[in-house]
């Protein structure tokens, strides 16, 4: 296990987020100021909302401990491959979606720690582990930054080949996710079983919400139906498999996969009872 944790498990993130770099160019990140205001409002809600909706969530379930911590890591994580996929299948803005993917996720070497920081404070205090906010930093740096931009330099000089191979690379990255999303609930089954009956309604009921307020507010804010449907998908869908790393690898310490994964990895599941359903409501509405 501590081989799959310290060896298979940053590989695969890396070999995920280097497959999200082969889809992007400089054109992703320059985009954002052709549509400043549509990527504010995303990444608001991504960066802002997404952790306070997911805290006030967490109170209200009564969750505590690991738990509740496992819960606000996978609420500082950034939307993935996955949320761009999705975004294509329910018509919505993909290009608005990918730039905020792309920058989300450059931004999450900051924004995670903190984040981390916090929830660690207040749900555990004394007894939480001491985490360097420092190393926190740069393993997600390493883990998510690196990656992605030794894809975008290899797309840029050989964008012929790496325009072949990004549909492989999305398959192999997939694949990935599945097998790291079945290893930590593996790991944890127990405690799986155990908290179940709390786990799975309270990551639909954060899902229902969060996906709710990514739609209407945009909305209300004046955007396009078009991006607010991306938004909604960015703020509802999360890259569960950086959650499992940052529980497993920095908080857990790499001894293996920590209860704090267990949220990301049931998240993993309970995803797509929600999503499937949106999709299908989001391509009736054009």
């Amino acid at each position: 296990m501590d081989i799959l944790v310290s060896v298979v498990l940053p590989l695969g993130l890396a070999f995920i987020m280097f497959s999200l770099g082969v889809g992007l160019t400089v054109d992703d990140f320059v985009r954002v100021g052709k549509q400043p205001i549509a990527f504010l409002v995303g990444a608001f809600n991504q960066i802002v909302l997404l952790p306070i909706a997911t805290y006030f969530l967490v109170i209200g379930f009564g969750i505590s401990g690991e738990i509740a911590v496992g819960f606000m890591i996978l609420a500082a994580c950034p939307g993935g491959v996955t949320s761009n996929i999705i975004t294509r299948m329910a018509k919505g803005d993909v290009a608005l979606s990918v730039s905020l993917t792309a920058v989300i996720s450059l931004a999450s070497m900051i924004t995670v720690p903190v984040i981390l920081g916090i929830a660690l404070n207040r749900f555990m205090g004394e007894s939480a582990p001491q985490i360097n906010i420092v190393f926190a930093a740069m393993t997600v740096f390493a883990l998510t930054v690196v990656p992605i931009v030794i894809g975008m330099m290899l797309k840029s000089k050989f964008p012929a080949a790496m325009m072949r191979s990004e549909p492989v690379l999305s398959k192999i990255a997939i694949a990935l996710f599945v097998i790291i999303i079945a290893a930590a609930i593996a790991a944890n089954w127990t405690l799986f079983v155990e908290n179940a009956q709390l786990l799975g309604p309270a990551l639909v009921t954060l899902l229902m919400v969060l996906t709710a307020l990514g739609y209407f507010v945009p909305r209300l804010l004046g955007r396009s139906r078009h991006e607010a449907k991306t938004v909604s998908i960015e703020t509802g869908v999360q890259n569960g498999t950086l959650g499992i790393a940052i529980a497993a690898i920095i908080v857990g310490g790499g001894s293996g996969f920590s209860p704090y994964a267990l949220p990301s990895a049931v998240y993993g599941i309970a995803m797509y009872l929600i999503i499937l359903p949106v999709i299908f409501v989001y391509r009736r509405m054009d």
